[in-house]
């Protein structure tokens, strides 16, 4: 008797004559052959995301190609799974054992998993987001960058200024990327709300302030304010309209305005000019930064001057005021 043998009707491994339960030669076949198929599957996964990308190119055809990987996912794990039960699992009722054995594990040990997964799967039928969406979820705001079965990646963008106080706070106050990645785990669409910035509508509408002194000429300050905006957002007003006569076809929203418009609003220290317009949903800094600087340029031109809070003091005593002090 050797150190190593294969005994019984099963040929089982024998170590020291002691027989190790489950190690038999039909075992180590079932092993080669998952292995085998685990091989081919992962090749074949990789065939076909190669063959995709060669017909699908651009900036354009991102969300093709999103959702020509999430199908390759989906299947090439369907039938490694068929695969796989089919190998180890011949006997129907030893099947439905291991089932029912496999699904209480999973129910007790792996929640948070088996809740990304459906989570996964609700964001595909949903249509919640797909790549390169720019979305809030978990607390975290960015750019959709990739989607798995159980986490979803986000490249993280900053905050404006209003709402630096959140949750996490950025250094970056403006909606433009930070340079970190973020991994989210897909059940967070069951604890919070999603938002998206640009489903169905990749537009959003933006407001700046501008604050002038009481007496200034407010008429000439609303049209160089509507002058300027007009140049710029009007581009993007013609081309988002068809885009919101879908959105109101499909979401009875109720119409909204697209051109640019100014609000005003009477304040103890000044009266504040609110400029109203769309804008794209990546272009939003790069916008205000050209508005704000030709805007100013023209107040300054025109005579006219930012507020500011200012004390004024409005009279003093008749008589000088003498304070004595004691030695």
């Amino acid at each position: 008797m050797g150190i190593f043998d294969l005994v019984g009707p099963n040929k089982a491994l024998s170590v020291f004559g002691i027989k190790l339960v489950g190690f038999t030669a039909e075992n180590a076949g079932k092993a080669f052959l998952t292995l085998s198929l685990l091989v081919f599957f992962l090749l074949l996964s990789f065939l076909l995301r190669r063959f995709a990308r060669l017909f699908i190119k651009g900036r354009k055809d991102a969300r093709t190609l999103f959702w020509s990987n999430q199908a390759i996912n989906i299947t090439i794990t369907f039938l490694f799974l068929i695969g796989f039960l089919s190998v180890w699992f011949d006997d129907p009722v030893r099947l439905a054992t291991a089932f029912g054995l496999i699904s209480a594990g999973l129910a007790f040990a792996l929640q948070k998993v088996v809740t990304a997964i459906a989570g996964y799967f609700i964001i595909l039928r949903g249509r919640l987001f797909n790549v390169g969406d720019r979305i809030s979820m978990g607390n975290v705001r960015g750019d959709v960058i990739s989607l798995s079965f159980t986490t979803t990646s986000v490249m993280e963008m900053g905050q404006p200024p209003a709402v630096q106080q959140a949750d996490p706070a950025m250094w970056v106050e403006a909606r433009q990327y930070t340079g970190r990645i973020v991994t989210i785990t897909n059940d967070k669409i069951f604890d919070n709300p999603i938002y998206n910035y640009t489903r169905s509508f990749p537009y959003l509408w933006e407001e700046m302030h501008f604050m002038i002194k009481y007496g200034s000429d407010r008429k000439l300050a609303e049209e160089i304010i509507l002058t300027s905006a007009y140049q710029h957002t009007i581009p993007i007003s013609k081309i988002s309209k068809p885009d919101l006569l879908e959105l109101e076809r499909r979401y009875l929203v109720k119409p909204s305005q697209l051109e640019p418009r100014v609000y005003y609003r009477i304040t103890d220290n000044w009266l504040e000019l609110t400029l109203r317009f769309i804008a794209l949903d990546h272009e939003i800094r790069d916008l205000k930064d050209r508005l704000s600087r030709e805007i100013l340029a023209s107040f300054e031109s025109n005579g006219i001057s930012i507020a500011s809070a200012t004390i004024g003091i409005t009279g003093l005593p008749a008589k000088p005021v003498c304070v004595k002090l004691k030695k």
